[in-house]
């Protein structure tokens, strides 16, 4: 890795640190981890407080309502944690489809699955931490109740937000506006925003414990909303709530092996890309060469036409995990790339809006952690006297008879959220991540590349441009691309669009260790974050 080098622009270095590092998209929120381990806490009550405030600071992508996973390096070995929560008991495909929609919602108690976010903060800081919840939610509740200055890039994303929610004439989505405007205004960029209800909220978890959200007072504020406005999530779904602790899954790329939590996440596809990539000349190509990127994004679509189609809850359905990483199918799928763009198709493997955070401390403990709402705000459903706004992840699920991810009670669905993590021969690299719905798995490709293939440092792959698959032939990039390399991919058949902005390309955060044992984190340049250490 050459920390000195910078390919490309950047407001950034990255951040070099002996005794721990935070790195997260809101500053304030990575300063509350980093405040953690000047406590005496480890990575896991650092990436706690972290992901804690972040509910506050940036509600346009998660909040208490979220789901979560998690990759925690306890200094010997990796293990996962799936936070992902089930559709409620009385929900019915059936009803949906008759009631005339051909694919899930985006926004109402519909698209509501029980939020496993709380529970994780519950079950990692009993394994794994060594402060308490009242430490790890002081800086939230600060925030929440004292107020903080809205960044810019966050401000951005609630005035888009608007449009979607103001408006909506369903009452479950009408506390949407009471909680997140005033007077019918979204926050500028530095106006001072404060969240009584959310501060309550976060008051009553210190006060009772993380168990309060699912058996206690919010739970019996949340199931009272639900009654009122036509939610079907039931007390017994919420008490019934439990997470699952997972065995990660990796694929080697060069001599690193990435890792991933394995199916509902659908960072399964980006092994697989990583894994097809690994038997091509792309790695031998300079960063932005159009055939590298040509063989990146057809091996990725070749990662998504399985995922779209195996993907699903494994307690449920049969999902070939083994199959899909299988090095003899992964080698089929691999002959399938040739000089121009095809469309993304699944084969037939053998049968066998988030935040995304990081965080490392001088004991080598690291922890990668992401949690998410899904579509920005989530559902738009928020309970208004907890400021508490609930996710829409069941909107990943499919409303096709007998597809895997089918929309079932009891059921979770696929999710686009994936924290990653490298090791090389048994040795933790560190963890990383790139948020954005469908970009994530494309983000994890490009960054892991970047670093293993040109030695870049966490910074510089992440101010590396993006490109993004979003469907058939058409493959995003960022302003700026150089029109002969969108020329270049044409020329190979991809719709090559230059985009407007760079929003919608994701935001990472990465953590590497350094053979020196210090670390050496970047943060993404397209939001408002940092990486802090001491």
């Amino acid at each position: 890795m050459d920390l000195n080098r910078c390919p490309f622009p950047s407001r950034r270095s990255p951040v070099l640190s002996a005794n721990g590092v935070v790195a997260a998209s809101q500053p304030l929120a990575a300063q509350a981890g980093l405040s953690m381990l000047q406590k005496g806490g480890n990575a896991v009550d650092a990436a706690l407080a972290t992901a804690m405030a972040l509910t506050v600071l940036e509600p346009t992508s998660n909040g208490i309502g979220s789901d979560a996973f998690a990759l925690i390096w306890d200094g010997k070995q990796l293990h996962g944690l799936n936070a992902s929560g089930r559709w409620p008991a009385a929900n019915r495909a059936q009803a949906m489809r008759d009631a005339g929609h051909l694919s899930m919602p985006q926004i109402g108690w519909p698209t509501v699955t029980v939020p496993g976010c709380v529970s994780m903060w519950g079950d990692l800081s009993e394994r794994f931490g060594t402060l308490d919840a009242a430490q790890l939610l002081e800086p939230a509740i600060g925030f929440a109740r004292d107020g903080f200055p809205v960044s810019p890039v966050i401000s951005q994303l609630w005035a888009r937000a608007q449009p979607n929610f103001a408006a909506h004439l369903d009452p479950g989505i009408g506390g949407w506006t009471q909680t997140f405007t005033r007077s019918a205004q979204v926050p500028g960029a530095g106006d001072m925003w404060r969240s009584p209800g959310h501060a309550r909220c976060l008051q009553g978890l210190s006060d009772r414990g993380f168990g309060d959200f699912y058996c206690g007072e919010i739970a019996a504020e949340i199931i009272k909303y639900a009654a009122t406005t036509g939610g079907l999530m039931s007390a017994q779904d919420l008490a019934e709530h439990r997470n699952e602790w997972v065995q990660p899954i990796s694929a080697r790329y060069g001599d690193v092996d990435v890792w991933e939590i394995p199916p509902n996440g659908q960072g399964i596809a980006a092994l697989q890309a990583l894994a097809i990539l690994d038997g091509l000349p792309a790695r031998d190509r300079p960063p932005l060469d159009a055939q590298r990127l040509h063989l990146q994004i057809e091996a990725m679509k070749l990662g998504f036409g399985d995922a779209y189609t195996y993907v699903a809850d494994p307690q449920v359905v049969a999902v070939p995990v083994q199959g899909m990483l299988d090095p003899d199918y992964l080698a089929a799928r691999r002959e399938l790339i040739g000089e121009h763009a095809r469309m993304p198709d699944a084969g037939s493997p053998p049968k066998g809006g988030t935040v995304y955070l990081c965080a490392a401390d001088r004991n080598g403990m690291m922890v990668s952690l992401i949690q998410s709402n899904y579509h920005g705000f989530g559902s738009g459903v928020v309970v208004p006297e907890l400021g508490l706004a609930l996710q829409n992840r069941a909107s990943g699920f499919e409303l096709q008879p007998g597809h895997l991810n089918e929309a079932a009670p009891g059921k979770r669905p696929r999710h686009t959220i994936i924290p990653g993590f490298l090791t090389r021969a048994g040795e933790a690299l560190g963890p990383f991540g790139v948020m954005g719905g469908e970009i994530q798995p494309q983000g994890h490709l490009q960054v892991v590349a970047a670093m293993q293939d040109h030695g870049m440092s966490p910074q510089a792959a992440l101010d590396m441009p993006r490109w993004k698959w979003t469907k058939g032939q058409t493959v995003e990039f960022e302003p700026g691309t150089d029109s002969a390399l969108i020329e270049a991919l044409r020329a190979r058949g991809h719709d090559a669009i230059v985009m407007g902005d760079s929003l919608s390309f994701g935001r990472g955060q990465i953590i590497r260790r350094l053979s020196s044992g210090a670390y050496a984190a970047g943060s993404e340049p397209r939001t408002d974050g940092a990486a802090v250490g001491y």
